[in-house]
Parts: structure tokens; sequence; C-alpha cells
């Protein structure tokens, strides 16, 4: 889906830094200064190897027990502050993962809602999971092979200084187990690279499914649905075993390799002692370097996985941030009266590049009731989303007091504008807080919409009033209860456009006699309303009609013109005439 959206999107050059990578690199003096711990920690870590050659080649050859007493303080001593290093760059780490998640936690939110709203449904919770992934990754230990690995010349330095024959093997030892960690990348990239596109594919076909359980299960329909899902399951099951086996078997080699040289060096280090060429200590201490040397190659080996994991973690996170970015507040303006223009507008759903709309030309006055009228499939809810601004233009523009609708700031635009969408959507949460918007509730505001929503009786018999818990998406209540508190959601504060997409589509007699008497009262207090519907019952009341046809307006004008246009139209068809045939399809 994101390809669809990549067009659109000006090409990052290979010198622009992408908006993850800044949050990033603003903690380089961070890692710098964990660079310099973890400089300070490595160089401690030669105090094993220092202590043994101290041992044997000074305490042995004197046994002088002061002298052991005194190496063994400063080796403690040391051993401490390594402790103390690593605890503190351990909380470093853990630092910036939290203050990197709390910068970009809302970004990620906004963006994935972006998302949402551009392609439907889908695995939203993805880019949250790669967030944590990331933040998991920075926090663990295997980002500290990544600082440690820059150390490993100076261990095999110290080696050569013991002797070269050893530095060359150490050398050697390094290079073969950096050669395991590159195939240890080739031959698991692509594998889990596939099974995690598998793993989003099968649990966002598993989270759409189950959103119509209620269906799912009336019908029977559960194993057919999961004869769907299971192979995209076993698939990513496979593809993670198959990276999973490969990378095993090279750990364990790599863990066999890192044992062996370790015991060679010692046993190479014998030799040359036997030879008197090194001494005994020498011995030793090139054996504790080599695998303090080896260490990081080995850790990184062993966290190569979570490292590849974090790194498709990033490169989504960059794309979903490339793709939408971070909107720019503009500059504010007075508060709009409800004057709404639409000029040229060509439009359509942001996932294709097919028009649904056409040229769609019409103006509405503050305080006008415009009833939106056609067959299925006419582009009726598509037009009601460019009204609100939620879909962008392919061309053309909707304004709102000569503002375009699309680039108003949506914070300030949001408590001025009011939508029922054709599909209802209730959060979970209280019936107070879901008329409130989810913000502040004001109980006068709140009692107000629902009195003119015609719901207010209605909630006061709910077993707690307005401080009932409706459930996840209103699934506590009736379709005709959801729509009509979703109604006074709509009217809640003081909007001066309200968009009403099919809002008698549930309602039962008392419930439509309840929207006409809050249409009145709402044109009473000149406001803007839109309603999409299929009822002729409530074109009574309307100003105007809008007839849509194949995306385009078929007839715009005052109720009585339209409907004679209508009636004509019927008559026409009554006679079979070829324009009366044509038009009886439009309606």
């Amino acid at each position: 889906m994101f390809n669809i959206f990549k067009q659109y999107m000006p090409a990052r050059t290979k010198t622009e830094k992408g908006e993850l990578l800044k949050v990033l690199l603003s903690f380089r003096r961070a890692f710098f200064a964990l660079g310099i711990f973890s400089g300070v920690i490595n160089i401690l870590l030669l105090v094993p190897a220092i202590y043994m050659l101290q041992i044997y080649d000074r305490v042995l050859m004197s046994r002088n027990q002061n002298t052991l007493l005194m190496l063994t303080i400063i080796m403690l001593m040391m051993y401490l502050f390594v402790g103390l290093l690593e605890r503190f760059r351990s909380q470093a780490m853990i630092r910036i993962g939290n203050v990197m998640d709390n910068r970009l936690s809302s970004r990620v939110f906004a963006a994935t809602f972006s998302r949402v709203l551009a392609l439907g449904s889908g695995n939203s919770s993805q880019p949250f999971h790669d967030l944590t992934n990331v933040r998991q990754f920075l926090t663990s230990t295997g980002l500290f092979a990544f600082f440690d690995a820059p150390w490993t010349p100076i261990y095999i330095i110290a080696i050569f200084i013991i002797h070269p024959m050893l530095g060359v093997f150490s050398i050697g030892s390094a290079l073969f187990l950096f050669g395991l960690a590159l195939l240890t990348e080739l031959s698991s990239r692509n594998p889990l690279s596939e099974a995690n596109k598998v793993y989003n594919s099968a649990s966002s076909f598993a989270a759409v499914n189950f959103r119509n359980a209620e269906a799912i299960e009336a019908m029977g329909m559960l194993n057919n649905v999961k004869k769907r899902w299971l192979p995209k399951h076993e698939q990513f099951l496979k593809l993670q075993e198959k990276a999973s086996e490969r990378a095993s078997m090279i750990q364990a080699i790599t863990k066999f390799s890192r044992l062996s040289f370790q015991s060679l060096m010692l046993g190479a280090g014998a030799y040359l002692a036997v030879k008197d060429i090194i001494t005994p200590g020498g011995m030793i201490a090139a054996s504790i370097i080599m695998g303090r040397a080896l260490s990081p190659i080995d850790m990184a080996i062993g966290a190569w996985k979570q490292f590849l994991s974090a790194r498709d973690s990033y490169k989504r996170l960059d794309e979903l941030f490339n793709i939408f970015p971070e909107h720019e507040m503009g500059m504010s303006l007075p508060p709009p009266l409800g004057m709404v223009t639409v000029s040229h507008l060509t439009g359509g759903a942001p996932r294709t590049n097919k028009p649904i709309l056409r040229d769609i030309n019409f103006e509405a006055k503050a305080g006008e009731v415009t009833a939106i009228i056609g067959p299925s499939a006419s582009g009726k809810s598509t037009l009601a989303k460019h009204l609100v601004g939620v879909w962008q233009p392919m061309a053309g523009v909707v304004r709102l007091d000569g503002a375009d609708i699309s680039k108003w700031p949506r914070e300030e635009i949001g408590p001025y504008i009011g939508y029922l969408p054709q599909d209802i959507e209730l959060l979970e949460g209280a019936v107070a807080q879901n008329i409130a918007r989810f913000g502040e509730i004001d109980s006068e505001k709140v009692v107000e919409a629902a009195k003119i929503a015609g719901v207010h009786e209605m909630i006061l018999q709910f077993p707690n009033g307005y401080d009932t818990q409706i459930g996840e998406g209103g699934s506590f209540l009736s379709g005709g209860q959801r729509q009509r508190i979703a109604l006074a959601r709509a009217v809640y504060g003081d909007p001066v456009l309200i968009v009403l997409d099919e809002p008698n589509s549930n309602l039962d007699d008392a419930g439509e006699i309840a929207l006409v008497n809050a249409f009145n009262k709402l044109k009473s207090d000149q406001k803007t309303i839109f309603v999409i519907t299929h009822k002729t019952s409530i074109l009574s009341i309307v100003d105007k009609i809008i007839l849509l046809a194949n995306g385009a307006v078929a007839a715009c004008g005052s109720r009585n013109e339209v409907m004679a246009i209508l009636q004509r139209a019927k008559e026409q068809a009554a006679a079979q005439s070829p324009q009366g045939v044509q038009l009886k399809r439009v309606l």
C-alpha cells in the first residue's frame, strides 16, 4: 500500500537525513559519552590478564604474600569500578531509550493514524511494535557489542606485545569469527525479512476479520476464515524456522570456534613458554586477552537476530515518517461562520488513483440544510469525507468561509465541525466522554447536545446514565443507540458545519422524529448542514438537494426544483422514453 503514496512524496536525497535519524543524532553526545565509558571499561578489562601475569611471573617467583595481597586489592577495586561503569552505561542506555520513546511515541501515533485514515483497515499496531523493538535493542546488551568491537584491535596489539606469533593467530581467529558474523547476516536477513512481512499480513488479516466476529459466528464462517489465515501463519513459521536454524547453526560453530581458539592460544602459549620464549604468565595473559578480543564478535553474532529485527523496524518507521510527514501548523484563522464553497472538486479514496467525484461545484450558506442523494456508489460518502477535510482532493477545493478546509489546522477547525460517518464508530469509554469527543467534559454542553439529538431521556435510562461504559466500539449499545449518541457527538459544542452520512439508517419512528427536531433546532441556530440519505421522508425539511450520479452532479438546486426534476423523471420513466430510462437508472 505504501507504494501508492511514494509517487506523491518528494524523493529524499542521499545527504538528507530522515526524521528518525535526526532524533537518534540528537543523542550523539550521549552516545559519545557511552563510547568513552566503553573505552574505559575495555581498558579495565585488561586487569584479569595483567593480574594473572603478575601472579605467575612475580608472586609465584618471589613468594611474596604482601605483593599478592596488594595485587588482589587493586584487582578487586578495578572490578568494582568496572561494575559501576557497566551499571552507569546500562542506565544511560535505558534512559536514552525512554527519552527516544517519549519523543517519538506521539509522532508514531499521529503517523499511524494518518496511515489508517488513508489506507483504511490494517495492522495499526505494527508501528508501535516497531518503536518498542528499536527501543529494546538500544537498551539491550547486544548494542554493547558494537561499542566494544572497536577495541578488539587494541587487545590484538596487546597480544602482539606478548609475542608476534600469538598476535597473528589472534588476527586469524578474529577474521574467522567476523566471517561467521557476516555469514549470519547473509543467511538470515532475507528469511527474517520475509517472515516479518508474512507475519504482519497474517496479523492484519486476523484483526480485520475479528471485527466481524458476530457475522462470522452467526453464519459458521470461522473455519473458512481460519483456512485463509492458517497458510499465512504456517508460512511465517517456516520462514522463521529457516532463519533460526541457520542462525543457531552458525552460532554453535561460533561458540565451538571461540572456545577452540582460546584453548589453542593457551596451547601455543604453552609451547612458547616451554621453549622459554615467553613466561607462563604471558601464556595465561594471552589466552585471557584472546577471549576478551573475541567476545564482542561472539556477542554480536548472538544478538544478530535482534539487530536484524530492530533494523527492519527502523526502516519501516523511517518509511512511515517519510510517507506521512508531520503536519505543519498553519496560521490561526478566525472562527468560521459556515459558508461552504465547492469548486471543481475531483477526488477519491487516497489508496487509489481513480477519481470517484468529477468536477463537483456548489455552494451552501450558513443556516441551509442540503440533502445529498443518489444511487449507491454515486460518490455521496466520498463527498462527505471531502466536505469535512478527511480526504484530500485530487483537484479542486472545498472551502469553509473562503479557506481550504483540508489545509485548516485540524485542532482548530475540529470543534467547528460535526461529522456522523456512515460506519458508526464510538470509542471505549463513558457515554459522556463520547459525546464530549473525549475532551474536557462540560456537563451542560453534553446534556444540551444529547437533548438536540433527542437521546437525553434514553441515556438517563442507562444503568449509570451519562457515566455508563459503552464497551469497545459501543458494543453494549444497539445500532440505533450508537447512531443517536454519535449524532449527539456531532452536534456537541458549537459546530458550524455538520455533515451527516445516513443519520437515519438505524432509527425507528421515534428516532426519525428526534432527527427532524434536531435539524429544525440546528437550522434555527444558523448551522450549515449536509445530510446524505436514501429516505425521502427527511427531504421535506431541507432547503437544497444535490443529486449525484456516477460521481457527477446530475441536479442541484432548491428542494422544489430538484423534486420537480425527479417527478418528471418518474413520469418519463413510466412512458419508457430513453431519457426516462436513463434518469430511472440515476434514481
